[in-house]
C-alpha cells in the first residue's frame, strides 16, 4: 500500500482558492519529423496509455482516509483513461512566445480534479515554424522536482523512432480498505504524541536556521545548547536576517502568469569553473543580479538582502522512489550590493555557509515540521499559516534548480526543443518564483508570478540574461589578471 507521507500531504494542505499545489513544465517541440509534420492528441493519448504503468503518478488517485484521521493513500484508479486528461487547445497562428505565456499561465492558475490521478497534460498547437507546445501539470503531493524529470523521462524517448516499453508486470496498488484505514489511523492518533516529540527533536536545533524564529532573543542560543548536547555541529550562525517587504510580497490572486526563456549552458558552466562554484551558486547569482534590477525599475530596491528559499532534493540519500523527497535551505540575496564583483563573492560566501548549516541539519528539519501535528489538524493548521503568511513576511521568494537530460528527448518523433518548469508561488513564499531546469546544453527558465504583484515577468527573463553576461565579464576579466 502506498501512503502519504506528512511531507506530501503539506502539499494538498496548502491548497486554496488563491493557492495551488501543482508542478510543471512546458515543452516546445518541433513536429516535422512526426508523420505528416503534425503532433496530435490522439498520439499523445496513446503515449500516455503504453506508458502509464512506468510513470507511477500518471494512474494513482487520492483515497482519503475518513475524517482525516490519517494521511490518504495512494491507488490505482481502475477507471483510469489518458482522455480525460491529455487535451488540446490552440493559440491564433503564428502564435508567440507571449501568447504560449499566456495561455500557458491560465492553465497553470486552475486546480488538479482530486477525484481523478492528479494530473493534466495540454497540447498546444498553432505556434510557428512547424512547432507545438506541450504543458503538463502534476500535483506536488505526487512528485518533487526531481521526480518530476524522472516521470517526464519516462514518457519520452532518446530517439525518434521511439521504443517499444516493457509490459506492466506488478499489482494494481490498492487502498487499505474502510476498516484498516480507520484502525491504523486510530493507532497513529495514539501514537502522535511519541512521533511528535521525535519532530520536535529533529527541528527544535535547528529553529536558528529558520527566517523569523532565528532572529527571537533566545532561540540561536537554545539551539546551539540542543546541538551540543546531541552531539551536533555546530555551523557558523545564519546571517539570515528578517525577508525585507518588496512589492512580490502581499496577498497573491488566484490569477498567474508565466514567463520563460533558455539560457547557454555552457556560459554558466564557464563562470562555474572559473570562479570556483556550484552551477547552483550561479544561478542564486544570476537571480540575485535580476532581482536586484527588477526592484531598481519598481523603486523598492532594499537596504538588505532578500530571504529565498531554496529546495534541496533528498531523493539520493532517502532512497525514494516515488512522492517527495525534499527539504529546502533559506539563502539571502545580497540584492543590496551595487558592485557585481562584490555582490557575487556575498552571494559565494553565504551559499557556502548555507550548506554548511543545510549539511549539519541533515535536512530532516522539514520532515519534522511537517509531522509536528496530527493530520487531522495539520490541515487547519497550515490554512492558518497561509492566511497570517503575508502580515509575517517569512521569505521573499522560491528559487529552484532541478538538473534535467543533458541529451534530446523525442515524443511520438518531435524533437524536445526546450523544456521550461512551472512552478508554485503562494501568500507564504512570495509572489515569485524562479524555477530553472537543465537540458540538452541550455538552462532552461520557468518564472511563475502572481500578475497583480509582477506585471512584467518578463523582464526577469531578460535581467536574467543581463546577471549572466555580468557574471561572464566578470569572468573573463578575472582571468585576464
Amino acid at each position: 500500500m502506498g501512503q502519504l507521507t506528512a511531507v506530501d500531504a503539506s502539499f494538498l494542505n496548502i491548497e486554496g482558492d488563491r493557492t495551488q499545489a501543482h508542478i510543471g513544465g512546458l515543452g516546445i517541440v518541433d513536429t516535422t519529423l512526426c508523420p505528416g509534420g503534425r503532433l496530435t492528441r490522439a498520439d499523445m493519448v496513446e503515449l500516455v496509455r503504453e506508458r502509464a504503468h512506468l510513470a507511477r503518478p500518471l494512474h494513482r488517485r487520492l483515497a482519503q482516509v475518513p475524517f482525516g484521521l490519517d494521511l490518504p493513500y495512494w491507488e490505482d484508479d481502475p477507471d483510469f483513461d489518458p482522455e480525460r486528461h491529455v487535451h488540446e487547445v490552440a493559440l491564433p497562428y503564428p502564435g508567440d512566445d507571449r501568447q504560449l505565456g499566456i495561455e500557458v499561465a491560465r492553465i497553470h492558475e486552475r486546480p488538479l480534479d482530486r477525484r481523478r490521478p492528479l494530473w493534466e497534460l495540454f497540447l498546444i498547437q498553432g505556434l510557428e515554424g512547424g512547432r507545438a507546445a506541450i504543458y503538463c501539470k502534476v500535483h506536488h503531493a505526487c512528485v518533487d522536482g526531481v521526480l518530476a524529470a524522472e516521470t517526464l523521462a519516462a514518457l519520452l524517448d532518446l530517439q525518434p523512432e521511439g521504443m517499444t516499453p516493457p509490459p506492466f508486470t506488478g499489482e494494481p496498488l490498492t487502498s487499505p480498505g474502510l476498516l484498516p484505514m480507520l484502525t491504523k489511523g486510530a493507532r497513529n492518533v495514539a501514537l502522535h504524541p511519541v512521533r511528535s516529540a521525535e519532530a520536535i527533536a529533529r527541528t527544535v536545533p535547528y529553529l536558528d536556521q529558520f527566517p523569523l524564529l532565528g532572529a527571537v532573543p533566545g532561540v540561536p542560543e537554545v539551539s546551539r545548547t540542543l546541538r551540543g548536547l546531541l552531539g551536533r555541529d555546530n555551523p557558523a550562525p545564519s546571517e539570515l536576517g528578517t525577508a525585507p517587504r518588496t512589492p512580490f510580497n502581499a496577498p497573491i490572486s488566484q490569477h498567474r502568469s508565466f514567463a520563460f526563456g533558455s539560457l547557454p549552458l555552457e556560459d554558466v558552466k564557464e563562470v562555474r569553473r572559473a570562479l570556483g562554484v556550484s552551477v547552483n551558486d550561479v544561478v542564486m547569482a544570476m537571480c540575485t543580479g535580476a532581482l536586484r534590477q527588477w526592484l531598481i525599475d519598481h523603486d523598492a530596491l532594499p537596504d538588505q538582502p532578500l530571504v529565498a528559499v531554496v529546495p534541496v532534493s533528498l531523493r539520493r540519500k532517502h532512497g525514494r522512489t516515488d512522492g517527495n523527497a525534499l527539504s529546502a535551505m533559506f539563502a539571502p540575496l545580497p540584492v543590496q550590493i551595487d558592485d557585481p564583483e562584490d555582490r557575487f563573492y556575498a552571494v559565494r560566501g553565504a551559499m557556502r555557509g548555507v550548506k554548511r548549516r543545510f549539511a549539519a541539519s541533515s535536512g530532516t528539519w522539514f520532515e519534522g515540521l511537517t509531522g509536528l501535528l496530527p493530520p487531522a489538524v495539520a490541515g487547519m493548521a497550515t490554512k492558518l499559516v497561509m492566511q497570517v503568511a503575508p502580515a509575517l513576511n517569512p521569505v521573499n521568494l522560491l528559487v529552484s534548480n532541478v538538473p534535467g537530460p543533458q541529451q534530446p528527448l523525442y515524443a511520438r518523433g518531435a524533437r524536445v526543443l526546450a523544456y521550461y518548469p512551472a512552478s508554485v508561488i503562494s501568500d507564504a513564499t512570495g509572489g515569485v518564483n524562479i524555477t530553472v531546469f537543465s537540458y540538452d546544453g541550455n538552462l532552461d527558465i520557468g518564472i511563475v508570478a502572481c500578475p497583480d504583484l509582477v506585471p512584467d515577468a518578463w523582464n526577469l527573463v531578460d535581467y536574467l540574461r543581463d546577471s549572466l553576461n555580468e557574471l561572464l565579464k566578470l569572468t573573463r576579466a578575472t582571468a585576464d589578471v
